[in-house]
């Protein structure tokens, strides 16, 4: 037998080996709802999208506003554009945080990164970046978070939700486009859902979201 037939498997062993598995953690979504009888109208009419906090990201500030304008569609809403008026508002605020990195073993695989630090798409502030330079799975790197708080034209609050995910690097949902499509999909998911609960959902779940 050629002796390279034995060194390719060997080399392929290795570069597994060095291979990270990219963490993406479940969904976490909390939300409120108003009474029954205030929340007439709620998933109905016009609505308006708008950003309270200013994003300095505007791949980011579309990302999100282009996700949850199309689930405020899919529920029933005819949205429209920033500033013309409608019966109700969807305030859309989103930051990523960075996840301080693990400590590990002495003999276990070495860590680099930048832990602590913490920045919203429009603070200009970087994240930490953890890199693995061993193998097994890559840990938790950044917490990334969407919140919507739909009221009527006069100011009462209708609906509240929050949702966040944890993602490694490496994770395909660390793709600002991918985590709003995400966490839109858990958000606006069994719409509106039960006041004060908070669900957990798995993103194999979230169908159109990769």
């Amino acid at each position: 037998m050629p002796r390279f037939a034995l060194i390719v498997p060997a080399a392929a062993l290795m570069l597994s080996a060095c291979a990270t598995t990219p963490y993406t953690g479940p969904v976490e979504v909390t939300r409120f709802v108003a009474p029954a009888p205030e929340r007439a109208g709620l998933g109905s009419g016009t609505i308006a999208i708008t950003f309270p906090e200013a994003i300095a990201n505007e791949n980011a500030r579309s990302a999100f506003a282009a996700a949850v304008g199309a689930e405020l569609a899919r529920l029933g809403y005819t949205v429209v554009p920033e500033g013309t008026a409608a019966s109700q508002t969807a305030a859309v605020r989103t930051s990523r945080n960075s996840i301080a990195a693990a400590p590990r073993e002495r003999q276990g695989p070495v860590s680099v990164g930048v832990g602590g630090q913490t920045g919203g798409f429009g603070s200009g502030v970087g994240l930490g970046v953890g890199i693995n330079l061993g193998g097994g799975r890559e840990g938790p790197n950044a917490t990334t978070e969407l919140s919507v708080r739909i009221t009527r034209s006069g100011g009462a609050t209708l609906w509240e939700g929050r949702s966040q995910i944890e993602t490694g690097v490496k994770s395909p949902y660390a793709q600002v486009a991918n985590s709003a499509r995400t966490l839109a999909a858990a958000l606006f998911r069994d719409f509106p859902g039960g006041n004060g609960e908070t669900v957990t959902i798995d993103v194999k779940k979230l169908q159109g979201t990769k």
